[in-house]
């Protein structure tokens, strides 16, 4: 069984995802980090460099989280909290970070960088509302905002999206063969893509709306043995 939890990582989840790890009581929790990336987080005070544009990217989805009351990779933290309370594995299933932006920079062409600065630039001024529109759009039709993302950014796309989906969804699958049920804690913009390299396996949704609106009672349906087996959890 494989549990994948779509989130946002400048929103305020970090209980809801908890809750759902606790309640699907896995064998271990992979999370969209890589050890640095989660190292960073652990240890806020430490100063870390990169690109101009990831810093800027950065800054501004920190900003963001203040404006949702959440802490940037919070969500994140806890996922990993929720392994240790478990006492099961959490593991990083990302890409290297520096190994991600160094393959972005060699192959990106110079018109799309500074297309993608312009973009980190003006996105320092969306306002809380705008972003819980693109969100809304998202929702709406993720392929189509997908595709016109891959218009504007093909490079972007290919190694930000589509390359890190391929790997993170064959960690996924080696934590399963090793574990049998796994919750992995992903972007909602990974979750699709994902899900359709699991294609033949037994995955299981949980939605970032899902958590945002703390629905309770969701239910979800597994084969099991054979059996379509239907059930239902609670989260606040």
């Amino acid at each position: 069984m494989i549990t994948l939890i779509g989130v946002g990582h400048v929103f305020k989840i970090a209980d809801q995802v908890k809750g759902v790890i606790l309640g699907e009581m896995p064998g271990a929790v992979c999370v969209e980090l890589d050890p640095g990336r989660y190292y960073a987080l652990s240890h806020p005070e430490v100063q870390r460099q990169g690109p101009i544009t990831y810093r800027i990217l950065s800054l501004f989805q920190r900003r963001l989280a203040k404006n949702f009351g959440g802490e940037l990779g919070s969500e994140m933290l806890a996922a990993v909290e929720a392994a240790h309370l478990l006492g099961v594995e959490a593991l990083t299933i990302d890409m290297d970070a520096k190994t991600m932006f160094d393959q972005v920079r060699r192959e990106m062409p110079i018109k799309e960088r500074i297309k993608l600065l312009l973009s980190a630039v003006t996105g320092m001024f969306a306002s809380k509302e705008s972003v819980e529109n693109e969100l809304d759009n998202f929702s709406e039709n993720e392929e189509k905002y997908l595709k016109e993302f891959e218009n504007q950014f093909p490079t972007l796309k290919r190694v930000l999206i589509d390359d890190r989906n391929k790997l993170m969804s064959t960690r996924i699958l080696e934590a399963e063969a090793r574990v049998g049920n796994v919750v992995a804690v992903v972007g909602e913009g990974h979750l699709d893509g994902i899900r359709k390299l699991l294609v033949d396996r037994n995955v299981q949704l949980v939605r970032l709306k899902e958590l945002q609106s703390g629905e309770a009672g969701k239910r979800y349906s597994a084969s099991k043995d054979g059996k379509e087996v239907t059930f239902s959890y609670q989260y606040q």
